[in-house]
């Protein structure tokens, strides 16, 4: 976690590595640390090879690991996999949040896919999830696209 706040995700990726090699069982703390150190360096692949060994290993999913994965996967220009990630939430009654719904409406809006930003903001709505001024930027920039600013 300190490596990860500290921008240094290789070094954290290595500890991980050690602990590993150590047989030392990962846990969703270290998992989701791990994770979370690949969101802030731009690697989507080993974030979503830890998460592949996070299912496997059936240690529990948080919300916080679908948002961290979730957030890179959008920066990564990754939005169907971004999608498939909440459509997991949803099928292992993990709770979405405002940065899940956020990142997947930011992915989309940046691959230019507005038809379904504007429809995961339509379902944030509905599942009582309240945006924030992130949520309605994408939103918006959605809009933009579809051209209903005009409206």
């Amino acid at each position: 976690s300190a490596c990860e706040k500290a921008g240094r995700w290789e070094e954290a990726l290595q500890l991980f590595g050690m602990m590993m090699q150590c047989q030392v069982e990962p846990n969703t703390v270290t998992l989701n640390s791990a994770i979370s150190a690949c969101e802030k360096g731009g690697g989507w692949e080993k974030a979503s090879h830890l998460y592949s060994m996070m299912t496997q290993s059936k240690v529990e999913s948080k919300t916080i690991t679908y948002s961290d994965m979730i957030s890179d996967l959008e920066n990564s220009g990754e939005w169907e996999k971004a999608l498939q990630l909440l459509r997991d939430m949803a099928r292992g009654k993990v709770e979405s949040n405002t940065i899940t719904f956020s990142a997947a409406i930011s992915a989309c809006d940046k691959a230019g896919q507005w038809k379904i930003a504007q429809q995961l903001f339509s379902a944030m709505v509905q599942s009582e999830v309240k945006p924030n001024a992130i949520t309605f930027s994408a939103a918006i920039g959605a809009c933009e696209q579809d051209g209903e600013w005009k409206r």
